[in-house]
């Protein structure tokens, strides 16, 4: 064999390997799976949900008073919170591989465990009972950090990638908890440092506001109040209230935007109104009405459909979101309320 053949048959098992290198990775994207995760109160189980079927594969017991839902990031735990009225101290931890229960978090000396997210691989939870906010390590199965808010019905929770901002409503209050990683300058003392810490930064809303999401850019909060209807939207860099709007969303209990920010939607548990708004105009796109009462919201990653969880029907409601129209129901249980994705 000479030279050139050489070269031509290492550059063929080169390119082969290359191709296999694509194929490989393009089919453990394409087996990537996501599964809708929903909360029955009434039967007190987390029912999990093929996003493709939509079909319910599993319904594992949680606890008596079950509220929110998150999923690890790598799509394989799930974490529940149970609140019972700001007393209870018991998260659930699911295996959602072996579709089983797993031992439960004690949130003491923090209570009422409601709003949780998932960030940097440990869980965020707010504490209504304690006015604060914790976190939960599940590498050393400890909770590791927690601050107060002060303020009444501190609910839902939304942590950034960074893990320097955390974002709160406090529902009684009237008011958003805007928590931030800063340096505080040092005490007047010889060689003193700059101390790090966290500060806050309360603005005033309506109270009642409860629901609440993010922009994707990260500059805004946008919050929508149960008692007066009205979205609230909050400058994320100024830290104030620069819009108000009234919606007339009387009873909302949720917000969410979609990926690409383009709409905010909004729903509500006294009217049953699922109520979509455009975020640039600020102003109404449809309204649409799933029956006695709407709570949680998820958006599929890829924009195309929103799952309400109605609470008073028994089923979480399926949303078109290109024609904003309700296409189907899923039977989850009795009273669905709390909704996350795991993808895996």
């Amino acid at each position: 064999m000479n030279t050139k053949e050489i070269l031509r048959t290492r550059l063929a098992v080169v390119n082969f390997l290359i191709a296999v290198l694509i194929s490989t990775s393009t089919e453990a994207q394409s087996t990537k799976q996501s599964y809708l995760l929903a909360l029955s109160k009434g039967d007190h189980t987390l029912a999990i949900v093929n996003s493709a079927t939509l079909k319910v594969i599993a319904r594992i017991p949680v606890g008596p008073d079950p509220h929110e839902v998150i999923a690890s990031s790598d799509g394989k735990t799930a974490y529940v919170t149970n609140t019972g009225g700001g007393r209870s101290f018991e998260i659930n931890v699911i295996d959602l591989v072996a579709q089983k229960a797993l031992p439960n978090i004690d949130t003491r000396p923090l209570i009422g465990p409601h709003g949780i997210t998932f960030v940097g691989g440990k869980v965020w939870f707010s504490a209504e009972g304690s006015k604060a906010v914790g976190r939960f390590d599940p590498v050393t199965n400890k909770l590791d950090w927690s601050m107060g808010t002060g303020q009444e019905r501190t609910h839902m929770i939304y942590v950034t990638n960074d893990e320097k901002k955390i974002f709160t409503t406090n529902v009684n209050a009237g008011t958003v908890s805007i928590l931030y990683d800063t340096l505080f300058p040092p005490p007047p003392f010889p060689n003193a440092q700059p101390r790090k810490d966290w500060a806050q930064a309360v603005v005033q809303v309506s109270k009642g506001s409860e629901g609440f999401d993010v922009t994707p850019d990260g500059k805004q909060l946008w919050t929508v109040a149960a008692d007066d209807g009205v979205i609230s939207i909050v400058d994320l860099t100024s830290k104030k209230r620069i819009h108000v709007i009234d919606a007339k969303a009387l009873g909302a209990n949720r917000l969410k935007f979609t990926p690409d920010g383009k709409l905010a939607l909004i729903s509500t548990l006294r009217t049953g109104d699922f109520i979509v708004y455009d975020v640039t105009s600020l102003k109404e796109v449809k309204r649409l009405n799933l029956g006695k009462g709407g709570a949680g919201i998820e958006v599929d990653p890829d924009g195309s459909r929103a799952f309400v969880g109605c609470t008073p029907e028994n089923y979480v409601a399926i949303i078109d979101l290109k024609k904003l129209e309700v296409i189907g129901h899923v039977d989850v249980g009795l009273g669905p309320d709390g909704l996350a994705w795991a993808i895996r």
